[in-house]
């Protein structure tokens, strides 16, 4: 399970620190991909794969559940730590997320996700993310 909030910045060529305390449980291969709210979502394999079968679950006759895969794997990329503990991360997914240097590495249960500092802080200072509501809504889900 992934906890916790770091900040890294990039390197000049576009690598990323993942912290080493995320680096054994992502694995030697793992998937980073377009993530909602503006960030990257970083899946290690078994996970990747849990969330590929939901998507391959959905109607392909639904032109909403079509543009919601496209989403993911379109922008999906297989990557390796380096010996140093780095991520290269491309530069089509560093763009979706804004990424130029400042970073959050967040650990959202079974996925990472990077963020880049101004959608991070922005994202918490939205004046509709009220936890409160938020938790109502998801005691209706029964959570």
């Amino acid at each position: 399970m992934f906890i916790g909030e770091y900040q890294h910045s990039l390197d000049v060529k576009g690598r990323l620190i993942v912290p080493s305390k995320f680096r054994d449980k992502l694995g030697e291969v793992f998937i980073v991909t377009k993530g909602l709210d503006k960030c990257l979502f970083v899946f290690p394999e078994d996970e990747w794969e849990k969330f590929e079968e939901k998507l391959r679950t959905l109607p392909i006759s639904s032109k909403d559940a079509r543009a919601f895969s496209r989403f993911f794997f379109a922008g999906a990329a297989e990557c390796a730590l380096d010996k140093q503990g780095r991520i290269m991360i491309p530069n089509n997914l560093r763009e979706y997320a804004q990424i130029d240097k400042d970073t959050y590495v967040i650990g959202v249960s079974g996925r990472l996700e990077i963020w880049s500092k101004t959608n991070w802080v922005d994202y918490n200072q939205e004046d509709d993310l009220s936890y409160d509501a938020i938790a109502e809504k998801m005691a209706m889900l029964g959570i």
